[in-house]
Order: structure tokens, then sequence, then C-alpha cells
């Protein structure tokens, strides 16, 4: 991402959710990135993201851990679209949510009053988001074939971290960004206590759909390097039991559900004294 070569595997992370492969995980000495290794490329990695336990793209309710994500997730949205609304200013604009999963956060915002594109890679997952929600999204193409200088806001609800022209993405999202228009990218944070509980067993690294692995420090070097400002961190406070829960299951074999809440609430007891410490932090963004 800075263009260094101070580069060395930290830990090698397994695929819990769909293939059993293990992937290494390198870190730059200069900015921090993380990322993974031997990825599949963009025309390969598809297979991945094709189980039902990828929430984000199967809406799925079994088992007590999606179904509590899916309680959190109908809290979150409404939270995500006041957010929206207090930072830009504006109570009804243009929005880009690219990544839109099942449509979820699209819908919240249409009920909001705002006119919203939404982007998906997924087939199933476009075709998912019209059954629910009569939304209809369109394929990542779009993202380069918009108009300069279109939107209010841009979101990215954990979806940074799968992209493969990292760089090529943010100098387009900038590009489409009205002149005060605001970016929002939500990715998860390697630097927090769960990070460091569960290790290489850290559900949050999700290999290799996650290429990416941010810390703030190296989210604060991809915004500047691209001439954007790094306005204010927040934190997602419930993202860390989600974490804890699932790394806890990849660790043991099986949930424990004690423990990993206590892991859960260490994390943001740590958090409280330091946002950017949080499991998953929302990174808000101008030009």
């Amino acid at each position: 991402m800075c263009g260094s070569g101070d580069i060395k595997n930290v830990v090698s992370a397994k695929d819990f959710t769909a293939t059993g492969e293990s992937f290494p995980i390198a870190e730059c000495a200069a900015c921090s990135l993380r990322f993974t290794q031997n990825v599949p490329d963009a025309a390969s990695i598809s297979p991945y993201y094709k189980s039902e336990n990828y929430i984000s793209h199967t809406n799925t309710s079994k088992g007590l851990i999606n179904r509590l994500y899916q309680w959190v997730r109908k809290k979150t949205l409404r939270k995500k679209s006041r957010l929206i609304i207090r930072s830009t200013g504006i109570h009804k604009g243009q929005l880009l949510d690219i990544g839109s999963g099942t449509g979820g956060f699209v819908n919240e915002m249409k009920q909001q009053g705002w006119q919203v594109t939404g982007l998906e890679p997924d087939k199933d997952a476009r075709q998912l988001a019209k059954h629910l929600y009569k939304v209809e999204l369109s394929d990542m193409d779009q993202l380069f074939q918009a108009r300069k200088d279109s939107y209010d806001a841009i979101t990215l609800w954990h979806v940074l971290e799968h992209v493969h022209e990292l760089q090529a993405y943010v100098q387009q999202i900038k590009s489409l960004l009205k002149k005060e228009g605001k970016l929002f990218i939500a990715v998860p944070n390697y630097t927090s206590k769960d990070a460091a509980i569960y290790q290489e067993f850290w559900a949050a690294y999700d290999v290799p759909r996650h290429l990416y692995h941010f810390s703030p420090r190296s989210m604060a070097v991809l915004m500047e390097k691209n001439g954007l400002k790094l306005l204010q961190h927040l934190p997602m406070w419930y993202d860390s039991f989600y974490i804890s829960l699932l790394s806890s299951k990849y660790k043991k074999g099986k949930t424990h559900f004690f423990t990993a809440a206590l892991n859960g609430m260490r994390s943001n007891l740590i958090a409280l004294g330091d946002v950017q410490r949080c499991s998953s932090v929302i990174y808000i963004i101008g030009k």
C-alpha cells in the first residue's frame, strides 16, 4: 500500500468458512498494513464466498451466533443512517453504497428518503436483495461508470478489506465524492484486544476473503496517499462480541459463550479509553 518492501509474514490463518485452507498474513513495517498472501485473483475468488455460513451474502439465521448477528444488524442499520445524516448535515441526498450484500442498508437509507445506488458483485446476493427488500442493486462495474462529484455520501461497511485493486478503488471513490461529501469506511482492526487474544483464530482475518487487514495507522496512510483527510474515528461496539463468539468457535471447535462475551467486553473496555483499539472502526473521511 505504501510502496515499502519491508514486509514479513506474521501469522498464518485458516479459512474456517469455506475451504479449510491456510493463508500467511504479512505486515508492512513502514505503514503497519497487514495483507493476506497467496490470495486468489478477482476472477478466481468467487467460490470462497459460496458458503451458507457467509452471512453477508446469504442472510442466514441458522445457529445462535447468526441469529444474534441478525438482531444486532437491525439495530445498527438505523444508527448508521443517523450517522450519515448527522455527518453530512443532509437529510435527503445522494448516497453510493459499495458492497451492499443483501441490501439492508440500501433499503434503510431509501426509507429515510435518500437517493441510493447500491453496488454488489455477487449475483445471488443481488437477487436476495430484490426478494427481501425489492431493492435493485447493480454490479460493481457501475463504480467506474458513475459521474464524478455525484455523491453526498459514499459508504463501505466492511468492504474495503475485500477489494483487490485497493488504490484504484480509493481514487475512483474520491472522484465520485462531492466537494463537501463524506466517505464512511468500516473495517476490522487487528490492533484490538480481541485480535490479540485469539491471534490466528481471530475471525475478522477471514482469509482469503479479507485481502487487507487495517490498523488505524495504515488507514491514515492510505487516505493521505490518495489526497483524502481522515476526520474522525468511531467505535463499532457490537463487533467485538460477534467476532469473539466466532473466534471462540474456531479456536475450541465450539463456542464458549461466557468466555467469548468476557473477551468482547475486555476489548471494549480498552477501546473506551482509545477508540482506535476497537474491534472494528468506522472512519469518516473528507476531501
